[in-house]
């Protein structure tokens, strides 16, 4: 369950509060926290298998958000156009004349906040 560790990380922090209590506190638990299932289980006064459920669930249900919205890969498409602009940006610094054209690529690039 672990092997998307990352991607489920930002999966959360951007559908998260779309999730239900429950559903949020186990994943933190998981997650962040990184407590074990049976940790997690005791903690919750419930079985091993029914956070292994939730977190199987709760994991499904941010995929199909990210499958049906797409904002994380939009993100990480604006973040890579962003650097490309700084990229472009410094070598258009470097041509004659280019410095205003290149203030202006580095203008319209701040305008891309993370």
């Amino acid at each position: 369950m672990r092997n998307d560790t990352f991607s489920m990380a930002l999966l959360f922090d951007a559908y998260g509060e779309l999730l239900t209590e429950r559903q949020k506190d186990l994943f933190d638990q998981y997650y962040n926290q990184d407590l074990s299932l049976a940790e997690i289980a005791e903690n919750a006064g419930v079985s091993r298998q029914s956070v292994h459920e939730t977190l199987h669930r709760t994991e499904t249900i941010l995929r199909n958000f990210e499958e049906k919205t797409g904002c994380v890969a939009r993100d990480a498409a604006c973040r890579e156009a962003r650097q490309e602009l700084f990229s472009i940006a410094e070598r258009v610094k470097a041509l004659p004349g280019g410095a205003s054209l290149a203030e202006e690529l580095l203008a319209a690039a701040e305008r891309i906040k993370e």
